[in-house]
């Protein structure tokens, strides 16, 4: 059975710091590109970090510099180091395996940047 959950959300104050996991089981997380999306209340899901199977990464504009992709094959899990968050970045995180035509969504998890 594949599962994707992530974990690590929560309520953090502007400039903290949070670091998300995405825990992979049921396919072979190696070969999968894996990717962090977000969506924000009444807006649409949007690519946030992306990691290839050859472990090239792509940021959006709005995080670089701010945010870090990675994973750890070895553990099947995907995480995603969010530093100097801002209100805006207030969303519920998902993470996403693709291969080929396969692709595998997680639940989401929650991030809220308030003072």
């Amino acid at each position: 059975q594949v599962q994707l959950v992530e974990s690590g959300g929560g309520l953090v104050h502007p400039g903290g710091s949070l670091r998300l996991s995405c825990a992979a089981s049921g396919f072979t997380f190696s070969s999968y590109d894996m990717h962090w999306y977000r969506q924000a209340p009444g807006k649409g899901r949007d690519l946030v970090a992306t990691i290839s199977s050859g472990r090239s990464t792509y940021y959006a504009d709005s995080v670089k510099g701010r945010f870090t992709i990675s994973r750890d094959n070895a553990k099947n899990t995907l995480y995603l180091q969010m530093n100097s968050l801002k209100p805006e970045d207030t969303a519920v995180y998902y993470c996403k395996a693709v291969h080929r035509s396969t692709l595998y969504w997680g639940q989401g998890t929650q991030v809220t940047v308030s003072s």
